[in-house]
């Protein structure tokens, strides 16, 4: 592996997302044998951490987002906000099973996974902070005029997978696609552009961002492990004092990101993650320059 030369000139050119590390102290790789795979390591700082992830659980499941217990009648109950639903449930093991019921949910652009397409009928606006995080990492990386327009948020108790597979849905596939890792570790796997060629194996931790860009955009890749971590990044070095004065700018809802800090409040975000594993995949839909389906 070898350290990628992060385009810093063109980053500067948006502010510092609230949450992140400045980008002088990112460590980025990429992997020589599979060109335009990038890895970041972790730049997120540890309330950065928390407010994505309580993003993913608090926010994103909800209407009119859609989720996988939208087809499933014995979750009906559920879909509307299945994390209120989770923090009501007093019985224990009910309570596990609205855990494990939420596997995906989709914003933006909602694939489609029976006829494996987008469709301008399926769409939502795609929501803004999570836009601007993308366009910063985007420029960050040298990425130019990216739009992030669909994105996948993938829910993962210890012991689950996610098979073998390519993203090629996306009527862009030069578009980069990015992958934020949150919670719990885990083995990816990334091969060729057939199943026949041997795979390469990436140890990701909460935090990492790995980039699927050029020929890797294509490439068969796989989850086949969830791994328990003795590392919590998301509660190491915590300010001092609560900041609000920081939490501003780039969209983000600014009292998400405050209570973040108060271990009270991050309680119910805690006991889910420690032993489940959140990955949110954000890619762009469209050609440059188009804003819907023709």
């Amino acid at each position: 592996m070898s350290i990628c030369e992060l385009n810093k000139n063109k980053a500067a050119e948006l502010a510092l997302p609230v949450g992140l590390k400045p980008t002088h102290a990112w460590q980025c790789y990429t992997l020589m044998q599979h060109p335009g795979l990038i890895v970041i390591r972790n730049p997120f700082m540890a309330l950065g951490q928390r407010y994505w992830m309580s993003r993913c659980l608090r926010d994103y499941p909800q209407k009119p987002n859609i989720s996988n217990l939208d087809a499933n009648p014995a979750m009906a109950d559920f879909s509307t906000d299945w994390w209120m639903e989770l923090q009501r449930s007093t019985d224990k093991q009910a309570k596990q099973r609205i855990k494990t019921s939420m596997r995906w949910t989709t914003l933006g652009y909602h694939h489609n996974w029976d006829t494996k397409v987008y469709d301008e009928a399926m769409h939502n606006k795609f929501p803004d902070d999570l836009k601007a995080l993308c366009q910063f990492f985007s420029l960050a990386i040298g990425f130019a005029n990216y739009e992030p327009q669909a994105a996948i948020v993938n829910y993962y108790p210890i012991g689950t997978t996610l098979s073998g597979h390519t993203d090629h849905s996306e009527l862009n596939l030069k578009a980069p696609l990015f992958s934020f890792s949150f919670g719990q570790a885990a083995i990816f796997l990334i091969g060729g552009t057939t199943v026949d060629e041997k795979p390469s194996a990436l140890f990701l931790r909460s935090g990492d961002v790995l980039v699927m860009s050029e020929q890797s955009r294509l490439c068969y890749h796989a989850v086949p492990r969830i791994l328990p971590t003795d590392l919590k990044p998301w509660n190491d070095c915590l300010p001092p004092t609560k900041d609000d004065d920081k939490a501003v700018g780039h969209c983000m809802d600014t009292v998400l990101y405050s209570n973040v800090y108060d271990d009270q409040f991050w309680l119910p975000f805690e006991d889910y993650i420690t032993d489940s594993r959140i990955n949110v995949n954000v890619r762009q839909v469209l050609e440059f320059g188009k804003t819907e389906f023709k």
